[in-house]
């Protein structure tokens, strides 16, 4: 089965695009709900979650609805002393599990996490001490994408993050992979000229597909419907709604082909 929808949903540039234009915040997760199977929530990144801010948020979609959160930055980033945060990351999660609309976690590195030995080792490491969660792994450096790394990633049960964004030296390509029964499809924009040199984080994001670039990818996500039990296809340029109208784009091209969107 195949999830599709945005990296975030609380935008105030939304309203009047994809929101009506006097929506309360706290109206936006029922609204995009009625639009979407799924959402990831990237507040957890800079803020660790609690339990009270998932029973919320879960109680606020539908059945069958799926959440993929965000991994908390010192558990990707920061990488110190950080064994409570697992532990209180991980136990924050109880009630979407509970609901059944936890879809995975998701992990991305920054591009300054290279491969080496040690950053190998806490790639198990991580795995272990969220056994039992759906995890998911975004790398930020092309040299991850080795053979030995795809195995490494299927042996500790992690997740493998396919990624379209701009076609700079030391990115990661675009590259269609399964290591584990979850499959993820991040879209961030190929706006080459702000990825490195912008103001604000949200102009690197910047960006509209065209039907022909997201046609590139409409068989690989087929493809990996067929080898994972559940693909989440995200869109993370999200200004001025531009993730809505590429994320419903792309959900109608990949069932015209024949595969089964949620």
């Amino acid at each position: 089965m195949i999830y599709v929808g945005t990296a975030g949903y609380s935008y105030d540039d939304w309203k009047g695009v994809f929101y009506p234009e006097k929506a309360d915040k706290r109206e936006m997760l029922s609204l995009y709900a009625g639009q979407f199977s799924f959402t990831e929530v990237n507040s957890t990144y800079y803020r660790l979650p609690n339990r009270y801010m998932m029973h919320n948020m879960q109680a606020k979609t539908p059945p069958g609805f799926q959440f993929v959160i965000k991994a908390y930055k010192s558990l990707t980033h920061e990488r110190v002393d950080n064994a409570q945060d697992f532990r209180s990351f991980a136990d924050s999660l109880a009630p979407l599990e509970e609901a059944g609309k936890l879809g995975c976690v998701l992990a991305q590195f920054p591009q300054s996490f290279r491969l080496n030995g040690a950053n190998v080792s806490y790639l198990g490491e991580m795995a272990r001490r969220l056994a039992g969660l759906n995890t998911v792994v975004e790398f930020r450096h092309r040299e991850w994408l080795r053979e030995d790394i795809f195995e490494f990633l299927s042996e500790q049960g992690l997740g493998f993050v396919c990624v379209d964004e701009p076609r700079l030296e030391g990115l990661v390509p675009p590259e269609v992979r399964v290591t584990s029964p979850t499959a993820y499809v991040r879209f961030h924009g190929r706006n080459r000229a702000k990825w490195y040199n912008h103001r604000e984080s949200y102009e690197r994001y910047d960006y509209l597909y065209s039907e022909d670039e997201l046609a590139e990818w409409v068989p690989g996500i087929v493809g990996l419907d067929r080898k994972a039990e559940k693909v989440y296809v995200s869109m993370n340029n999200h200004y001025r709604g531009q993730a809505v109208v590429n994320a419903r784009m792309i959900r109608e091209m990949i069932r015209s082909a024949g595969g089964m969107v949620l």
